[in-house]
């Protein structure tokens, strides 16, 4: 009987070896091309005229339109009632707040790079430890602050200390530095509220994740979309898609990234477990920032280098140094979860 069992054990661990590949491959894949094809959106000029690209809101309803109807389609194949299971007001409040996140995390593009963009993502710790005192009294021990502070001040430095040639497309000299991190701070702010909203509206009542995305992508749909066509950029947005098809291509491909990645990210989870899935979004950070700096020739200063490298080993040696206390409280890899995901709504596949 040994032999039997010994073979099953290795079919068992080849298995899992192929699936962790899968996963990781996907996530790297889907969340990477994301961040690539968001950047380009909004910071690369289209056409012989070099027009850019201005219309936030247009990007936030083509990614909410697409994921809703992926997620009713689901809900449909899996036989699954269409039927709000919370107040529609619930899913409107999560939708208004992430139409702000999202808003932000692109215009913020216009005056800061991506690779400090990303690395801001990093303190996200902060205002969710917030969000989650106040809206569900939750209490953190000592080493969830000393992680959030170590990943913070990583941020700090290298948000503070940009290389001199790196200049957006909008900038016009270091004021428009503090409206870029003014922009970060709101995306960090709304985002906070959003992951630990949504947490209790899971929490709250017996709902599958297909049924929160659809609503409250459904809502972001009508949303943005009224938001703007009282801005009057209806017509200016859809006139500069059709002029630059290479530009309906980019957004096509953005929507279709950031929903196939909600798969990966809802698999990787239900397989491998939280660890396992903060490990590797840690890891793909990195890997954006990397293949950011080489693609678009972001300049690194020397500062920027050490804050980078802090932000990406520091959640590393604490998450390792405090793994036994995490086996009994999964406070820090709750924050983790929900705030290492670039993509809005993604994070909520846990």
């Amino acid at each position: 009987m040994a032999k039997p069992t010994a073979a099953a054990g290795v079919t068992w661990k080849e298995s899992n070896l192929w699936k962790m590949v899968f996963s990781v491959v996907g996530i790297m894949t889907t969340l990477v091309t994301y961040g690539v094809l968001q950047e380009k959106i909004m910071r690369v000029p289209y056409g012989v005229n070099k027009e850019y690209f201005k219309y936030s809101l247009f990007l936030v309803f083509c990614n909410r339109i697409t994921t809703s109807a992926v997620s009713a389609g689901a809900l449909l194949a899996s036989k699954q009632a269409l039927d709000p299971v919370a107040p529609v007001y619930k899913y409107c409040l999560v939708s208004i707040s992430n139409i702000l996140t999202t808003t932000c995390q692109y215009e913020a593009l216009k005056y800061v790079s991506f690779p400090v963009q990303t690395l801001a993502k990093c303190a996200k710790m902060i205002p969710v430890m917030v969000w989650g005192t106040i809206i569900m009294q939750k209490i953190y021990r000592g080493h969830d602050y000393l992680l959030a502070f170590l990943v913070t001040l990583g941020c700090s430095i290298f948000i503070l200390y940009p290389a001199a040639s790196d200049i957006s497309p909008y900038s016009r000299g270091r004021e428009n530095t503090v409206w870029g991190v003014s922009l970060l701070i709101g995306y960090l702010g709304f985002d906070g509220f959003t992951s630990t909203f949504q947490d209790k509206l899971f929490k709250g009542y017996d709902m599958e994740i297909h049924n929160q995305i659809f609503y409250t992508t459904l809502c972001s749909c009508i949303l943005s979309l009224t938001g703007f066509i009282l801005q009057g950029h209806l017509l200016p947005a859809i006139d500069f898609v059709s002029r630059h098809n290479d530009c309906f291509l980019d957004i096509l491909l953005l929507s279709t990234v950031a929903t196939i990645s909600q798969f990966f990210i809802s698999y990787t989870i239900r397989n491998f477990g939280s660890l396992t899935f903060a490990t590797i979004m840690t890891t793909r950070q990195l890997v954006s920032i990397m293949l950011s700096c080489a693609w678009f020739s972001h300049p690194l200063s020397w500062e920027q280098r050490i804050g980078a490298v802090s932000i990406k080993l520091n959640p590393i040696l604490v998450i390792c140094f405090f793994k036994f206390l995490l086996e009994s409280n999964h406070t820090t890899l709750d924050i983790l979860i929900r705030l290492q995901s670039s993509v809005p709504f993604m994070q909520k596949a846990s």
